[in-house]
């Protein structure tokens, strides 16, 4: 029986890196801002990559999204940008979502002051 069980604990799929926001830097111009999103996963190539990120306020609505259209295995990690967000004037944080073509998005988010 120990065998069985231990048989199926090695069969068992292990669970994937998320996709880790390690910066965001936002910029207001004008009426909209601008988000620089520095973004590690561990890319394997087109079967497994970081496929996007996006801007939600505290509520979770979606106010922004940057999709990235192939996978950055050899750079790690990396920086894309997202202009031209338009946030409500009574918005101070927002949150940054990163996801990866395989596991979805990450249930982590980062906040953002916006002072």
């Amino acid at each position: 029986m120990r065998y069985l069980i231990l048989c199926a604990l090695l069969a068992s799929p292990a669970l994937a890196d998320p996709s880790m926001i390690e910066n965001v830097s936002a910029r207001q111009s004008g009426d909209t801002w601008r988000f620089d999103v520095t973004i590690r996963h561990p890319d394997t190539g087109w079967d497994h990559y970081a496929d996007g990120w996006r801007v939600l306020d505290m509520d979770g609505n979606e106010l922004g999204m940057r999709v990235l259209h192939h996978p950055h295995e050899t750079e790690q990690p990396f920086t894309r940008s997202l202009s031209g967000v338009a946030i409500p004037e009574s918005v101070m944080q927002v949150q940054i979502q990163a996801r990866c073509n395989v596991d979805g998005w990450n249930e982590d988010t980062t906040v953002v002051d916006l002072n």
